[in-house]
């Protein structure tokens, strides 16, 4: 099993519970750094969102490298067994809320602007990267959204960057 740590900012090099789930694929930590390299500016103060959370790696990646405040979403029980044990052992409670939902339909009842970042890892075989990326279109409820998939999925977001046989696209929002 693949160790899962934060990468960088107050929490570095804190491990990470992985949810007992063997359906769960964690992003790795050279995606993750890349990712987060992109988005560094954006998240000083930002309040974040992390859709298909699981083990909610990258929100408190976010709030270690300076998001004040994350939202998890995420359905699968073993999967927020890991993030709320997550969760209390860094400490973070009052700074982040976790939602027991459908990531989809969460994202669709979100008003416009409601965060500064998004942070997306849908499971790989369904079409839930690109429905995520429908429903920002219409309504973008973050001013960046970043969205992990295969990369031999093609997203029409604003930026893709690949790395092997993963994907990072980005859709910027108002």
């Amino acid at each position: 099993m693949l160790t899962m740590r934060i990468i960088a900012g107050e929490f570095r090099g804190r491990r990470l519970k992985q949810p007992a789930d063997r359906r769960v694929r964690p992003t790795v930590d050279r995606v993750r750094e890349a990712w987060f390299n992109i988005i560094e500016p954006s998240l000083p103060g930002a309040r974040a969102l992390d859709l298909f959370a699981g083990s909610g790696a990258l929100g408190l990646e976010a709030l270690s490298r300076g998001a004040v405040h994350v939202d998890f979403v995420e359905l699968s029980k073993p999967s927020l067994a890991a993030l709320r044990a997550n969760i209390a052992a860094l400490a973070v409670e009052s700074r982040v809320r976790v939602h027991r939902r459908d990531a989809l339909r969460f994202a669709r009842r979100l008003a416009g602007g409601s965060y500064d970042v998004a942070l997306a890892d849908p499971p790989y075989p369904t079409d839930q990267a690109a429905r995520l990326l429908g429903i920002f279109r219409e309504r973008p409820f973050a001013r960046i959204l970043g969205i992990e998939h295969s990369a031999s999925l093609t997203l029409t977001g604003d930026e893709t960057r690949r790395y092997g046989s993963i994907a990072l696209t980005f859709c910027y929002g108002p």
